[in-house]
């Protein structure tokens, strides 16, 4: 007879092993697929966005399209390097507020994380419009209904979410795939072409190009430089939900982010070198995607995928944001700047809280704007800016600090990345402050006034329970409870029950007014506790209002006075309805003498839960 020893750590055959999480976190493939949505769909307009500040020098102007688009992809680069270091040095994710929470200081750590909150709504918001007006464009019948679909698609992308983050990487594998797919496809194609296919999405629209062309100066790069740059949005989303991957956490979430910045710098710089190949002007109504689609694949099956494709992945690159802000305000809470609650994670690994907060936001936002993208867009990449610069700035002192190995070049490198986003959010913010930016200027010190706030209110209440301090030892005190009826049951039996095993002495109370038939109830309910002796006196609390709360917290003053070493309780029984619309039932007897006693006195409230099933 042979014994069989199981390994240490070994699962027992027929038993299944313990649920650590980590079936529900991300790898590095399902990770790019729900975190890096927002920037894969910029390629959507953030080309788009450089052509149309350059047409206004022309079609000399246009030929700076691509220096303008390397500019960009070498501060992608800059960036994905540097977020690259930030996921190794802080692996409990927070991205630019947890670089600027060690190495700037917490008022500079606020003001990153309100630029990404900002930020994130915004990205939910402008997404969604912006797949919204895809479809539109294509079925102009559903333009009157896009506050609706806006709207619907939002509920679409929480409700994935709330299932869990891998259960929403996996349902945006296949559109993300299919569009990154579909614009390289579009880029070889258009590599291989010595003339457009077909520039038939042209003919009868009206060109964009400046008819008085103005010169290309310094302010006109810098200004489509800063306009393209609305492409790198959600190049920090994988560095802010580091938590959100499968151990190896940091290997992963490095790997999702340098696969993010090299497919997103190949499809930038792809799509710039068509448009300088194909000498594309922009077209009022047609997108340059679009142009660039028709003039590589012709005007077939091919383009309306890629048509088709950038609108679900414009619609679901919100994801990006259900992604990174739960994490961030799991961290703001974690630091006492938020409520407690949104630091809780449900099942599958979900902050629950922080997803409906931001849908809630997002629909307000979309309410606000009428589902139109033109409301939103002004205000949208200046506070991803912000938390790059800050970031960037926190990651120089990071290396100062440490001076490791090659610290010097990682330092000078994360200097001129602050340099360039620094000078990005400065452009940015002028350009667009009459048309919108004012209000994310407005909303960045209120917000850090309210984590402020918040932060003050937890740190009275730290103060007060004494936390941090080795408190007094416990004593014994002589205890009173007090339970208040106002008929017999099974409920008032067991709580009086769970009263004498809560305190040293019991007293049942009950208010009687003076309505004649309030007074006979109460004879009533006298005479049945007679016969029934439970051992524990009925007090009758005579109160000239038709009130119920106020004399029971003026009984319990009244002991509090007469004994006050005695510590009182007050135990409210209360039922529980088997189904949830029972509740409606109920007379809220117990939350209105909660409610009094709370309010008017120091006693401890303990409210008894009978189950009724």
């Amino acid at each position: 007879m042979s014994v069989l020893t199981a390994e240490p750590g070994a699962v027992p055959a027929g038993e299944e092993p313990p649920d650590t999480g980590e079936r529900h976190r991300l790898t590095a493939v399902t990770g790019l697929a729900a975190l890096s949505l927002d920037a894969m769909a910029s390629v959507a307009y953030g080309p788009e966005a450089i052509v149309l500040v350059l047409a206004a020098a022309g079609a000399h102007g246009l030929g700076f399209t691509l220096p303008v688009t390397l500019a960009i992809a070498a501060l992608l680069a800059v960036l994905v390097a540097s977020y690259r270091q930030v996921i190794a040095a802080f692996p409990d994710g927070g991205g630019s507020y947890a670089v600027a929470r060690t190495h700037l200081g917490a008022r500079t750590s606020l003001v990153a994380a309100t630029s990404l909150v900002l930020d994130y709504v915004l990205n939910v918001a402008v997404a969604v419009t912006a797949g919204v007006a895809a479809l539109t464009s294509a079925f102009p019948a559903l333009y009157p209904h896009r506050l609706v679909l806006c709207l619907a698609v939002l509920v679409l992308v929480t409700g994935v979410n709330l299932r869990g983050v891998v259960e929403s990487a996996k349902a945006f594998i296949v559109p993300t795939a299919v569009f990154v797919g579909s614009v390289f496809v579009l880029i070889v194609a258009g590599l291989l072409r010595s003339a457009p296919a077909s520039t038939v999405t042209a003919a009868g629209h009206a060109s964009a190009l400046a008819d008085n062309a103005s010169s290309v100066g310094a302010l006109l790069l810098l200004k489509a430089f800063a306009s393209g740059c609305a492409a790198l949005t959600g190049v920090e989303a994988i560095a802010n939900a580091v938590p959100s991957f499968r151990v190896p956490r940091v290997r992963r979430a490095q790997h999702a982010e340098v696969a993010l910045g090299a497919v997103l710098g190949a499809m930038l710089v792809g799509l710039s070198v068509l448009i300088a190949r194909f000498h594309l002007q922009p077209v009022a109504g047609v997108t340059v995607l679009a142009q660039l689609a028709d003039a590589s694949l012709g005007h077939n099956w091919g383009f309306y995928v890629i048509q088709f494709a950038t609108m679900i992945l414009l619609a679901l690159s919100a994801n990006t944001s259900f992604g990174g802000l739960p994490v961030l305000l799991k961290l703001l809470a974690r630091d006492n700047y938020l409520p407690h609650v949104f630091a809780l994670k449900a099942d599958r690994q979900v902050h629950r809280h922080g997803v409906l907060a931001l849908a809630v936001v997002s629909a307000a936002l979309l309410v606000f704007s009428g589902g139109d993208t033109n409301t939103l867009v002004p205000m949208f990449a200046i506070g991803v800016f912000v938390g790059f610069t800050v970031a960037q700035v926190g990651m120089v002192r990071h290396w100062r600090l440490e001076r490791g190995t090659g610290w010097r070049g990682k330092a000078l490198l994360n200097g001129f990345g602050a340099v360039l986003t620094g000078v990005a959010t400065v452009v940015v913010t002028a350009s667009k402050f009459t048309a919108g930016a004012w209000l994310v200027v407005v909303m960045l010190p209120l917000l850090v006034g309210a984590f402020v706030t918040v932060h003050r209110a937890y740190g009275r209440i730290g103060e007060r329970l004494g936390l941090g301090r080795i408190p007094a030892p416990p004593h014994r005190e002589r205890s009173v409870v007090i339970v208040p009826v106002s008929s017999l049951s099974r409920l008032t039996s067991q709580a009086l029950s769970a009263a004498a095993s809560l305190g040293d002495e019991v007293r049942a109370v009950t208010v009687c007014h003076p309505d004649p038939e309030d007074r006979a109830q109460l004879h009533a309910l006298e005479r049945a506790w007679a016969a029934w002796d439970p051992g524990v006196p009925l007090v009758r609390l005579s109160c000239e209002r038709r009130t119920l709360g106020r004399p029971v917290a003026a009984y319990v003053r009244e002991v509090t006075a007469a004994e006050p070493a005695t510590q009182v309780t007050v135990l409210i029984p209360e039922t529980e309805p088997e189904r949830l619309w029972q509740r409606l039932l109920q007379n809220q007897r117990g939350a209105v003498v909660a409610h009094a006693v709370r309010k008017e006195t120091d006693a401890v409230i303990c409210r008894l839960r009978f189950r009724l099933s």
